[in-house]
Order: structure tokens, then C-alpha cells, then sequence
């Protein structure tokens, strides 16, 4: 359940990526780490920062790396890390006094400038901000950053004609536009600019249907000049997710004639949103680290931004830290409209931390208090799914497909989450049915081919039809090594035991280190004669360790090889 890019498309996401990888990549006053874990001497302390750091371990890795800089206060690759990993970990305060040293030292800027602009900017020291900017170069990461950054601090000395010359700092970077014209639109209404409907139109203009962000920002802005319509249009323009309340608490407003707060009620939340969406934009499996950097940043501005927390949860997710994002998801308001969405991730964040009955129990609860809702249904089948408990994930999903009259192409993945189910309870009819529903609701969906033709394959049904569809998942994946796997099984089932040879080479080279497809090219070397290769794939097979009844299987092999070749199958 990935946060969908705020304002920019794709485009415009690799754009900043390639850019900000250049870039170097609120918790207790000092961190702590585990006392089993603290090491004796200072240089243990700096080893042990590094591997903490490799596995995203910040905590860890700043308070190691505090006992190397206690040691040696003027090493400059200290200095550095440590700065980078107070951002890191949220303590950017801290980290100030170090890019001040840094920034005295290097001349260039860097993360360290961009920093002290984004303090000046949250003490309002709007001089000082604007001074700290010009010192930075306008590339790498500052391309981007330092004029939405100077533009808010022209905004918040109300110089909009000065914000919007800012702003074009950052070029013509295709796909660029939207984030630029939201900005323009945001400083114009924090200004009382009479520009700022223009700009917001522009808006909706670019992004059709606005993301849930635009919808909150533009219709915000509507609700306040009393624009009910308008606003009322906006709200009911966002495409439906199923897990964000924004659209909701805005209809709900205008049906009590409430009238909102500013959503940007100062220069710093303005520089909060622009950090906010550059770290949106990172939030990419290679930059991941910059992404982080900048939401930290962001809340930094802005401590109770809901949507930078969500994306600051996230992250350390991804990075494999959910405590980490169990405790920034528990920080959202649960008077904001993303509380909804932060409670459903609390309960996936659960069943990730073997918390599983919590996170049932949070599912049920989220279900009953929104009975049109299916998203609660739908991820409590994929928990129960993801433990083998598939009868009770078709009961979850029967009842998430009850709460949906009207099927639209994004429900394909619940139709193939239960015929999975249907399929490893043996119910295969109901299993093909479900598949076959979901090929109609999205027909080109590679993970639906490739499961549906696979089991075709497996049953020896249907097996012209099967293969062609898993060649065109291949041919919409090829980097997907479970489907490259899919479809060299194919072949060997179909006896052509040098096409499945290749083609699942090519599925160890994509994915290594799994059981089954290392398992699956022994079978095919042994049918192409290659026997000592058979035997060596089928122990690496068992060195990752397969379920008990593979790993039997397995070893059955090594003991006695496959036996006797079998017969073609026929053309289906």
C-alpha cells in the first residue's frame, strides 16, 4: 500500500532521482544503543556504526558512532556520518551543529547547506535562510530543493513576485510542471494573491483525476473562498481509495458548512510540503536513504505533518525497521483523514512484527467501523493468505466482494488473491473461475497469466493456450524470476527439455537463492543428461532450505535421480 506521487508522474520521479543520488546520503536527546551490543573501544564503535548503517539500523548507528566522534571530534568522515545519521534517525536539531562544521569546511554545501537553510527558514530567520541559499550550487541535489526552499522564504517575507522567480530556478525537467504549478498556487494563496484560482485550475488540469493531496490542497482552498461547488466537484473528482478519508472529511464540511483551516498556514509548512514532495519522489528502492532525508526534514518544518509521517513510516519499512514505522504510523492525529490509512498500516506493520492476531483483531475492527469499506477484508485475507490459512482468506475476501456491487478493473487482485486460496484448498473450478474473472477485469495482468497458465500447465490442460500466456507475462516481466521459472516449467512439463534448460538458467540468474526454481533446473539437467549438474542444482536446492516435504523430495532425487524420462504431454 505504497503512497501515490503527490503531484509528479514518472517522469519527473526519475528526473529527481538521477539528480539527488548525488546527494550525501523526534527521538530522545541523545540515542542509546543496546547495551549487549556497545562496543569497547571507539574504533569498535565506528565498525559497529557501519554495519548498524548497512542494515538501516539508526539508532544503533548514530549512538555508536557518537562514541568513535567522542574519541576523535575533528575527523571529518565522522563528522559527516554522524550528521548524516542524526538526520536519519529524526534529530536534526542535533545535527545543525555538525552542518555548520561541515559546511565551514567544505564550502560547497552540499546536505549540510540545504540543512542550515532549512533551520534558518524554521527559527523564521528568513535573512539568513535567503543568505545560506545563495551559497549553495544549483545542482545535485540543490536543483531542486533550494529554489522551492528560497521561494518560501520570499513567500514568508511576502514577496510572491520573488518566490515565483525562485521557482523557476529549477528548470523546464520534464514532468516537472505540476510540482512547479503547486508551488506557484500554494505561496499565491499563503499570499492572497488573486492568481492562486488560476493556479489551482492549472492544477486539476495537469493531474487527471487529481491525487488525494491535490484534491485535499485544491479543495481546501475552494472550501475557504466559500466555493461549495467547486469544492464539492474536487472532492468527488478523486479516484477512490479505499483507505484515505480526505475526500470524506471534505463532503462531510460542506454538508455541515464548516469552514477549514489553511492547509499552509506558514512559510515553514510551505517549505515542509516542497521537502515532503521531493522525498515522494525518492521514495524509490535505490534512494531510499535520500528519501528518508528529506521527510526528516520535513516533519522537522512541520512535526505533525500526517502524510510526511505515513511516507517516513514507509520507508523504514522498506528498510526493514517496523518498529520503526509502527511508532510513526501510532503518531498520526486520529482526528486527521489519514488516520484511516495509518491504522490499516498499523495492522500490516503488526502482522510483520508476528503480531498477526493484533492485526487480525485491528482488521476486524477497521471492518466493522466502515461496513462499505473492502480494503480491511481484502488485507485481512492477504494476512490469513499469507500464513496458509486459505480457508479462512476466501471467507475474507467472499465478504470484501460483498461490500463491492461494482467491480472495476483495480479489483482483479481480489479475484486472484481467492482463486489462489480456492486453488491450494483444492476447489479448482472456483480457483479458474476467479482467475479467468480477474483476466476479464485486467486482461494483460502478468501475475494472473502466469498463475493461471502454470496450474493449466500442472493439470496438463489446456497447454497451447497456458504457454502462450505465460510467454506474455515473461514478455510484460522479463525480470521477474518466479514467472521466468513459471515458464521454463512449462516447457519441461511439455518435454522440451532444452528450451526449459535456458530459460531456467535464467530464472537462477534473476532470483538465486530459491528452493524451487534452483530445484526445478536440476529436473531439467537431469532430463537433458547432465547428471553431476543435476545433482550439484539439487543441493543447492536444500541448502535454502524448502519446505519438509521438498526438501524430501529433493533429497529422494540426489539419491536416486529422476528415473525414466516421461512422455510429451499433447497440445491443448
Amino acid at each position: 500500500m505504497r503512497l501515490r506521487l503527490p503531484v509528479v508522474g514518472v517522469l519527473a520521479a526519475t528526473a529527481i532521482v538521477l539528480a539527488l543520488t548525488a546527494c550525501p546520503g523526534r527521538a530522545a536527546d541523545r540515542p542509546t544503543a543496546d547495551a549487549s551490543l556497545r562496543p569497547e573501544s571507539s574504533f569498535g564503535g565506528y565498525l559497529a556504526a557501519l554495519h548498524a548503517q548497512q542494515i538501516h539500523d539508526y539508532r544503533n548507528a548514530a549512538a555508536f558512532i557518537e562514541l568513535a566522534l567522542v574519541a576523535d571530534s575533528d575527523d571529518d568522515n565522522l563528522v559527516r556520518r554522524a550528521f548524516v545519521l542524526r538526520i536519519s534517525e529524526g534529530r536534526v536539531d542535533q545535527a545543525a551543529p555538525l552542518a555548520r562544521k561541515i559546511a565551514s569546511r567544505d564550502g560547497t554545501g552540499g546536505l549540510a547547506g540545504l540543512v542550515l537553510v532549512e533551520q534558518a527558514l524554521k527559527a523564521g530567520d528568513y535573512g539568513r535562510a535567503a543568505t545560506e541559499a545563495a551559497a549553495l550550487p544549483q545542482q545535485g541535489a540543490q536543483r531542486y530543493a533550494v529554489p522551492l526552499l528560497l521561494a518560501w522564504v520570499d513567500a514568508g517575507r511576502g514577496d510572491a513576485k520573488k518566490a515565483l522567480r525562485d521557482l523557476d530556478m529549477m528548470g523546464d525537467t520534464h514532468g516537472l510542471g505540476p510540482l512547479k504549478i503547486l508551488h506557484e498556487a500554494l505561496i499565491a494563496d499563503f499570499v492572497g494573491d488573486a492568481v492562486a484560482a488560476a493556479d489551482y485550475k492549472k492544477l486539476l488540469e495537469a493531474e487527471t483525476p487529481p491525487t488525494t493531496r491535490i484534491a485535499e490542497l485544491v479543495g481546501n482552498f475552494y472550501e475557504r473562498r466559500h466555493e461549495r461547488a467547486a469544492a464539492r466537484a474536487v472532492y468527488r473528482s478523486v479516484e477512490p481509495v479505499d483507505d484515505s478519508d480526505v475526500s470524506v472529511a471534505g463532503l462531510e464540511r460542506l454538508t455541515r458548512n464548516v469552514v477549514p483551516k489553511p492547509l499552509i498556514a506558514s512559510a515553514a509548512d510551505g517549505a515542509a510540503e516542497a521537502l515532503f514532495d521531493l522525498a515522494s519522489l525518492l521514495d524509490q528502492s535505490e534512494t531510499l536513504d535520500a528519501a528518508l532525508i528529506y521527510v526528516r526534514l520535513a516533519l522537522d518544518l512541520r512535526p505533525r505533518f500526517p502524510l510526511a509521517m505515513l511516507l517516513a513510516g514507509e520507508i523504514r519499512a522498506l528498510q526493514d525497521q517496523p518498529e520503526d514505522a509502527l511508532a510513526l504510523y501510532r503518531r498520526i492525529d486520529p482526528a486527521s483523514p489519514y488516520a484511516w490509512t495509518a491504522r490499516m498500516r498499523v495492522a500490516l506493520t503488526l502482522d510483520s512484527l508476528a503480531r498477526t492476531d493484533e492485526a487480525i483483531k485491528l482488521l476486524e475492527t477497521l471492518a466493522t467501523e466502515q461496513p462499505k469499506r473492502a480494503a480491511p477484508l481484502v488485507e485481512l485475507g492477504d494476512v490469513l493468505r499469507s500464513h496458509s490459512r486459505f480457508a479462512d482468506a476466501v471467507g475474507a475476501y467472499n465478504r470484501a466482494l460483498a461490500r463491492n456491487a461494482n467491480p472495476t478493473a483495480d479489483d482483479w487482485r481480489i479475484y486472484y488473491s481467492r482463486g489462489v486460496s480456492y486453488e491450494r484448498t483444492g476447489q479448482w473450478p472456483r480457483a479458474q473461475a476467479d482467475l479467468e474473472r480477474a483476466l476479464q477485469l485486467r486482461p494483460e495482468q502478468p501475475l494472473v497469466l502466469n498463475y493461471l497458465g502454470y496450474t493449466w500447465i500442472d493439470k496438463g490442460e489446456r497447454l497451447s493456450e497456458a504457454v502462450k500466456m505465460i510467454e506474455r507475462a515473461v514478455a510484460l516481466r522479463p525480470n521477474d524470476g518466479y514467472i521466468v521459472d513459471s515458464l521454463g516449467w512449462a516447457y519441461f512439463r511439455l518435454g522440451e527439455f532444452k528450451r526449459a534448460t535456458e530459460t531456467l538458467e535464467r530464472a537462477t540468474e534473476l532470483v538465486p537463492e530459491d528452493p524451487t526454481i534452483n530445484d526445478h533446473l536440476g529436473d531439467a539437467y537431469w532430463r537433458s543428461g547432465r547428471r553431476l549438474e543435476a545433482r550439484y542444482q539439487w543441493q543447492r536446492a536444500l541448502q535454502f532450505k524448502p519446505e519438509a516435504d521438498e526438501a524430501k523430495t529433493i533429497q529422494a532425487k540426489l539419491e536416486h535421480g529422476l528415473g525414466s524420462a516421461p512422455a510429451k504431454m499433447g497440445g491443448g
